[in-house]
């Protein structure tokens, strides 16, 4: 569809309902109600529509295999509490990690076994963090914005065995044979994550807060209402009973984690060998996201035997895993949302009516700061990291090659602005996800975590700028 500015409308809808409504669902289903009507502004036709865009989206093959994903995984994160996982690794670590700074150098050396994907991550450290924060006098807001600083913008920068390697130089190679370049894909992506300028400028934010200043939330953690204090003791009783019945056995929190990676990164390997020419291009070939699917899989098979003959039951561990996988039930809904709205504003013309305003009057030197601005206003109504750079990297290469600016720094702009939008937006994955897991509530803490990324995104913008010239 001929893009205009009614397919802004829905994104303009979004944000204001998910702030008064302090919840980012109703946002999104207002959006999508409004996207559908202005397709098929009928009675019952925008109904129809609405259903239609949830079940094409639902149904499409990478997109419910994240929610697999996300359900099982956080079902064998379950399992792990239940059998004294968890407390028993935050029983280990506790008689290490006696102060803020030290939780804080947990978090990151945590990266180190867990940057395949933030999602993995986020569902592997954050409730281990939510456990240990019990003990330690330390901001849950701080705690979530750490967290995400090492998730999605470390994920983006490690160019081998992570869910997004595959699909960002398909991207790329997909933008480059559109105008013409015959340059080896992945190569052009490798020299373009040096200008992945907001992941980099982020992370070094993030490690100022967690060691050298304070993180200021909109919301106080010890400023409560009388409903939220009694909650805080209700939680505080849950704990207490939690640690006189749950065993403490690390190894049930480490043996699977360890399978899981293990086996990501060999099948990885495997998927992709017969394909590749070299080692590294195993795992470029790799279908990432099914490959971590089948490792989840085979881990919680495993997991399941080595439970039972510990002694556990079977219908305990059934109930407990199928308890934690509704715990992230509500992110599915949110993907659901994201998804289906994402989908409707494409076929508004949402990128060709965004397309038709720039292209003309942008000079070369601007290309980059402007392409990293657009992808980050996109970014931050949308939520998706993936679903920006897929609409804007065909634009932002066309752009770069009719003007004669430089093609890796205009696809490291793309990289950039759509981890700011699945790091600063509320309607990111990511946040709501960690939301979820830490009793969050994700607007309030996605205006605590605004400042920095908008600090962040200032400072990447200027980059452009100056590497527009030397380049």
């Amino acid at each position: 569809m001929e893009g205009s500015w009614i397919s802004l409308l829905p994104f303009l809808v979004v944000i204001p309902v998910a702030i008064l409504s302090k919840q980012v669902q109703p946002g999104l289903f207002m959006g999508l109600i409004l996207g559908s009507y202005l397709i098929q502004p009928d009675l019952f036709g925008g109904v129809k529509t609405l259903i239609a865009y949830l079940v094409d989206n639902l149904v499409e093959t990478n997109n419910i295999r994240i929610i697999i994903f996300l359900y099982v995984f956080a079902g064998l994160i379950g399992l792990t509490k239940m059998t004294g996982g968890i407390k028993g690794f935050v029983n280990f670590v506790g008689r290490k990690v006696k102060t803020e700074r030290a939780a804080m150098l947990l978090i990151w050396f945590s990266t180190i076994g867990t940057f395949n994907n933030p999602n993995f991550r986020i569902m592997t450290i954050a409730p281990i963090m939510k456990l240990l924060k019990q003990r330690l006098s330390i901001s849950t807001h701080k705690l979530g914005f750490v967290i995400e600083v090492t998730s999605n913008p470390v994920v983006v920068l490690v160019p081998i065995a992570t869910a997004f390697v595959g699909y960002m130089v398909s991207l790329t190679g997909t933008a480059l044979q559109l105008v013409g370049i015959d340059e080896n894909p992945y190569s052009v992506y490798i020299r373009s994550i040096p200008y992945n300028f907001f992941s980099i400028v982020i992370i070094g934010i993030g490690i100022y807060y967690s060691f050298f200043h304070e993180f200021s939330s909109a919301v106080s953690d010890k400023v409560q209402d009388p409903k939220a204090q009694q909650d805080e003791e209700n939680l505080q009783k849950c704990l207490q009973a939690y640690e006189k019945e749950i065993p403490s056995k690390p190894w049930n929190l480490l043996l699977p984690l360890g399978v899981v990676l293990v086996g990501t990164l060999f099948l990885s390997w495997w998927d992709g060998h017969v394909q590749a020419s070299s080692f590294f291009d195993a795992f470029i070939k790799a279908d990432a996201l099914g490959v971590m699917l089948e490792a989840l899989f085979i881990t919680l098979i495993l997991a399941l035997v080595f439970f039972v003959v510990q002694g556990f039951s079977v219908g305990e561990l059934v109930t407990h895993f199928i308890d934690g996988g509704n715990e992230i039930l509500s992110v599915i809904v949110m993907l659901a949302l994201v998804w289906a709205l994402s989908a409707v504003s494409e076929d508004l013309g949402f990128s060709n009516f965004i397309a038709s305003q720039l292209i003309g009057w942008i000079p070369p030197v601007l290309i980059a700061p402007v392409v990293f601005v657009l992808g980050s206003l996109l970014a931050y109504f949308i939520g998706s990291s993936w679903g920006t750079w897929g609409l804007l990297m065909p634009l932002a290469v066309t752009l770069a090659h009719q003007t004669g600016s430089s093609i890796v720094l205009v696809i490291g702009a793309v990289f950039a602005s759509g981890t700011f939008g699945a790091f600063a937006s509320p309607l990111s994955d990511n946040t709501v996800t960690l939301c979820a897991i830490l009793d969050l509530p994700v607007i309030d803490y996605a205006r605590s975590k605004l400042k920095p990324s908008l600090i962040a995104a200032g400072i990447t913008t200027v980059l452009y700028g100056v590497f527009s010239l030397l380049l």
